[in-house]
């Protein structure tokens, strides 16, 4: 008896052992992928944003004043203010809107299929070709006052609005379905004996238990809305046009990741760097945005 079982041992690690070094012949080409495709060109840019270069192979350090450059340059701190307004007022209409879709297609009316499918759909189109459907139809909208989109920055401020809300609603509406289909029953049928209105259920039962999805959808309306770049630059490529008092062009819709990609393809020979010391400083304060809005909201999820 002792012998079969020792024979058994034997046997299953030996099956166990190639499993392992099987393993990483899959794990490996992901992390090699990983390393090629997204450390070396992270690390490289950082590197890169304190030098002052035409292509990578010329590179010349020279510390700190790419920063310097980006940080004092009009148009870039524009960007980020109005960039910041966006992601604000997107953020609120997108996941308001989203929220409502949701809770009213929920609640068992006919055709609720249908409707998230005609809601969804939006969020398939690409934003490029988003951004000129949508400019030819604020610029058939504003014919009549013989003005354009691109005259006025408030224009070119809610035809953006419009247009990422239109794209981005379904897809957070399908999140909050499933966050509001997560909701325990028997804590509505509770309240309804308790003799709660509809809107005290909302506000003490529903919403406490899709903070998770409020969670998501809060991050990625977020982050969309710093990041947005295709939409942008179809719609508006930043135009009206102002001009600074020190001489330089700011572009009055230009959003931060379309200023980074016209400050790297300008003209200046130093514009590179800069552009590149622009990124660093976007993406720091993308990612730190994220993870204090993830803090935030995660404190107030209800454990289930």
């Amino acid at each position: 008896m002792k012998h079969r079982d020792s024979a058994a041992s034997l046997s299953s690690t030996l099956i166990r052992r190639p499993i392992r070094h099987w393993g990483w012949l899959f794990v490996g080409p992901m992390l090699l992928a990983f390393c090629v495709g997204f450390l070396y060109p992270f690390f490289r840019g950082i590197y890169l944003s304190f030098c002052r270069f035409r292509t990578t192979s010329d590179a010349v350090f020279i510390g700190l004043g790419n920063y310097s450059r980006a940080l004092t340059d009009p148009g870039f701190v524009h960007a980020f203010w109005y960039t910041a307004l966006f992601a604000v007022v997107s953020l609120v209409i997108i996941n308001l809107l989203a929220f409502a879709v949701a809770y009213f297609l929920t609640q068992g009316i006919k055709g609720s299929n249908l409707f998230r499918t005609v809601f969804f759909m939006p969020n398939l189109i690409g934003g490029i070709v988003l951004g000129y459907i949508w400019s030819m139809i604020f610029d058939g909208i504003l014919s009549k006052y013989n003005t354009s989109i691109l005259m006025k920055t408030e224009y070119g401020f809610w035809g953006l609005i419009i247009l990422v809300c239109w794209q981005q609603v379904g897809y957070m509406m399908i999140i909050y379905i499933a966050g509001l289909q997560a909701v325990p029953t028997d804590m509505i049928e509770a309240a309804n004996i308790d003799g709660a209105s509809r809107w005290q259920t909302l506000i003490r039962i529903t919403i406490p238990n899709v903070m998770p999805s409020i969670t998501i959808c809060t991050f990625l309306s977020l982050s969309n809305g710093f990041k947005l770049f295709d939409q942008n630059l179809a719609l508006t490529a930043g135009q009206p046009y102002l001009f600074a008092a020190d001489g330089s062009q700011i572009r009055t819709t230009e959003m931060l990741a379309l200023n980074i990609y016209n400050t790297f393809y300008s003209q200046n020979s130093v514009s590179r760097g800069v552009a590149q010391a622009k990124a660093v400083i976007f993406f720091v304060l993308v990612a730190s945005l994220g993870l204090i809005q993830l803090f935030a909201t995660r404190r107030k999820e209800v454990q289930q």
